[in-house]
């Protein structure tokens, strides 16, 4: 016997492929999106695993970039027949959790924080700053609808309420996600679209999760002690690694920690 029949006898140790989906979604220059992520989430499918896992760990951001992202996850796992299991880290919370749910299993650490399914829209208001120095603002715009919510003008009624409305639609897409992936793992709790956040088992008990359990264990109970890990995430720019976009990288690095910390992490 020739060494590439040997070579094709010698049984293969079994391969997940580990996809870190760690930051906010859509939001600067090193978050999460759906360009950034489809070379590594194309290329984890590609390798042939027999399992996808999803280390998560983001406060949400973009619900379009979430909903890409999830649904090119779910598309791979159905053509290859993959099975995807999430872990979350800290926070699954909002587009957080919508990543979470491109996952067949969601298990989480008895601390992980989970849910947050609602829609949210902020911002400043300047119009008193700019008249104390003086400053007048001129916008002309063709289309009534054109100019909405300038923060150097006062709020008008009309807008507020279009923006409630796209909220609300928003809001309703994800509830849809959210009851479609989860189907009726989800408890009949009155308050688990409002934007509540739950913790560990309770995330278990209203469904969001199913199970309390890290990565390295887990798969390793259910693949074997010689499963292997193959790692994906998104590459750093090139400029990056040499540490010459200094100011682009603090930028990004604050822009993630405010985004943590609205959940005192």
């Amino acid at each position: 016997m020739q060494l590439p029949d040997l070579l094709r006898l010698r049984p293969r140790h079994p391969t997940v492929s580990v996809l870190r989906l760690q930051g906010p979604i859509g939001m600067g220059a090193r978050s999460l999106t759906d360009a950034t992520l489809a070379p590594a989430i194309e290329a984890a499918f590609k390798s042939r695993p027999v399992a996808v896992a999803l280390q998560v760990n983001s406060p949400g951001g973009s619900a379009v970039q979430s909903s890409l992202i999830a649904a090119r996850i779910r598309r791979l796992a159905e053509e290859k027949k993959v099975p995807v299991l999430a872990f979350v880290e800290d926070v699954a919370a909002s587009g957080g959790y919508w990543l979470a749910t491109a996952a067949d299993e969601i298990l989480c650490d008895p601390g992980s924080m989970l849910g947050s399914i609602g829609v949210i829209s902020s911002g400043f208001g300047f119009q008193d700053l700019i008249s104390r120095l003086g400053v007048e603002r001129r916008v002309h715009t063709a289309g009534r609808s054109k100019s909405l919510l300038d923060p150097f003008r006062p709020e008008k009624p009309e807008d507020i309420e279009r923006l409630n409305r796209w909220l609300s639609q928003l809001h309703d897409v994800f509830i849809a996600h959210v009851r479609a992936r989860r189907g009726p793992r989800l408890a009949d709790n009155p308050d688990l679209f409002t934007g509540e956040v739950w913790i560990g088992q309770r995330a278990v008990t209203q469904g969001l999760a199913d199970g309390i359990g890290h990565m390295v264990p887990t798969l390793r109970a259910r693949f074997g002690d010689k499963v292997r890990f193959r790692r994906y995430g998104p590459r750093r720019p090139f400029l990056s690694r040499f540490g010459l976009q200094v100011a682009e990288d603090m930028a990004a690095t604050l822009e993630e920690r405010a985004a943590f910390a609205r959940f005192g992490l």
